[in-house]
């Protein structure tokens, strides 16, 4: 499952026109950051990019599926990582907007986490007895 390094350089080089973006490798596969932000993740040498409601369709409408893997007890989940087509693989400048947006849908998951965060640390604490 862990990315060859020889994929990863490519990754690097394929999104260029997004701009610069860092991987590392964690549980098996490798996540694709940029500015701090995980917004897509590399496994068994495919690259998946984060989605939402609205551009998981676009995915679909490739015949691309999100990633999955199985939990323990052998249940299956999805996350909201989804299959680059491979034709965008092939096209740096149009894969760059796909990241793009991929990326901006990260931020917005980052910011409305560390907003509840900090929600839950100023909420009071019952008295205990």
């Amino acid at each position: 499952m862990r990315p060859s390094e020889s994929f990863k350089t490519f990754i690097k080089d394929q999104l260029a026109a997004f701009g610069p973006v860092g991987i590392r490798n964690m549980f098996g596969g490798a996540g694709v950051y940029a500015d701090d932000v995980m917004f897509a993740l590399i496994a068994d040498d495919t690259l998946f990019l984060k989605a939402d409601g609205t551009t998981a369709r676009a995915f679909e409408a490739e015949g691309m599926r999100p990633f999955t893997y199985t939990a323990k007890g052998g249940k299956p989940i999805a996350m909201s990582y989804w299959e680059v087509p491979p034709r965008l693989l092939e096209e740096p400048e149009e894969l760059a907007g796909w990241a793009l947006e991929a990326h901006r849908i990260a931020c917005a998951g980052k910011a409305k986490s560390a907003k509840l965060r900090a929600k839950a640390r100023r909420k009071p604490k019952p008295p205990t007895v």
